[in-house]
């Protein structure tokens, strides 16, 4: 490896600590403080290692880590768009798309494809990792909310329908964790901390 190549990775891993500032709307299990962008997408990683076992089908364990540890990266420069958010689409939009070049555009070229293309499969969400990957995405934050008796969805009025609709893409990556979450959203309407 070039002299280069270790400075261009550098200011790649001094730029990404930005992403610890990128505040989530939700907040950390059993408390009242927003979890950031790395800690969500820690949390991620270890999930993935964890509930692979029950993805649709065989995974890339590698790729899906790789992808839950970069797909929030973005946000340094196009930042958090709330899930739930009625006026901007969550999506993957024209800033994100920059942000993707810009950031990873820091590294080598080899690698700064590399990575570009992982978030891109991740943000179509079509192969069995993307799949899977999605699934931890939409499956923590649900954890924390109903940990915090409706946290986001009490502070921001969303409505049964909508967390449903939101969560039922992780049947795409897990039929089993599916039918957990879906128990867990139906248990929190019930108990009134999900409004339907």
């Amino acid at each position: 490896m070039s002299l280069e190549n270790l400075l261009q990775q550098i200011e790649f891993i001094k730029e990404i600590d930005k992403i610890k500032y990128i505040q989530r709307k939700t907040k950390l299990i059993n408390s009242d403080r927003n979890e950031n962008d790395a800690e969500h997408s820690w949390h991620l990683a270890v999930m993935a290692i964890i509930l692979a076992e029950h993805a649709n089908h065989p995974v890339d364990l590698m790729k899906v880590i790789k992808m839950v540890l970069i797909h929030d990266i973005v946000e340094i420069d196009a930042g958090d768009t709330f899930i739930y958010d009625t006026q901007k689409n969550h999506c993957n939009t024209d800033e994100e798309r920059l942000a993707a070049n810009r950031i990873f555009g820091l590294l080598p070229q080899n690698q700064a494809e590399e990575l570009i293309s992982i978030w891109e499969e991740f943000e179509a969400g079509e192969t069995e990792e993307a799949k899977f990957a999605r699934s931890m995405d939409r499956l923590e934050p649900l954890l924390q909310n109903v940990s915090n008796n409706g946290g986001t969805w009490s502070e921001f009025n969303v409505k049964y329908h909508s967390v449903y609709k939101k969560k039922k893409v992780i049947n795409e990556g897990s039929s089993k964790i599916w039918e957990y979450a879906e128990q867990l959203i139906n248990d929190s309407a019930d108990k009134g901390i999900l409004k339907r």
